[in-house]
């Protein structure tokens, strides 16, 4: 067996483990570090579909400054009396079992389904995601468009921080 259906099966595993244990773990900070690994599977998914640019920003920007917040977030909330957080079960516990059912049978449709090679990938698939075409695209055919944006958040920086000083005495 080749290396990367190998190494998709196990991000895949992986994935699928850590988004059940995000979802099941009661302690908030175990779930946030149970997504934190998902989201790390999730780049390994992106790596051996070949979009490393994608799996970059995904350990970046999810992994990294998002998981911050969310743990920020938790530590704010200080949610330390586990039984006042306890529903009962009614009409969206029944909606999300249901949801949850409809979503597997999909799965395992799919998943015994014939492929018909719709999907296939072009020729060119493998240099789409890399992280030099995406900078030559951006660098050339997208730069008046990046400059505009880089101009228009500087200028939302300055505007922000004028606002915070004019209520500073």
């Amino acid at each position: 067996m080749e290396l990367q259906p190998l190494l998709f099966l196990v991000f895949a595993l992986g994935a699928v483990i850590s988004a059940v244990s995000t979802v099941t773990r009661k302690n908030p900070v175990s779930s946030a570090m149970s997504l934190v690994a998902h989201f790390f599977m999730l780049a390994g998914l992106y790596l051996t579909l070949e979009a490393q640019f994608v799996a970059a920003v995904q350990v970046l920007v999810y992994a990294g400054a998002i998981m911050v917040l969310v743990v920020f977030v938790i530590m704010l909330l200080n949610l330390g009396n586990e039984q006042a957080l306890t529903e009962n079960r009614g009409l969206r516990s029944t909606l999300a079992t249901l949801i949850g059912a409809v979503f597997a049978v999909q799965i395992i449709l799919v998943t015994v389904a014939e492929p018909t090679g719709a999907n296939a990938l072009p020729s060119r698939a493998v240099e789409i995601g890399t992280t030099e075409s995406i900078g030559q695209s951006l660098f050339t055919q997208y730069l008046f468009p990046f400059e505009a944006i880089s101009l228009l958040l500087l200028a939302a920086l300055i505007g922000s921080v004028v606002l915070a000083k004019r209520h500073m005495k």
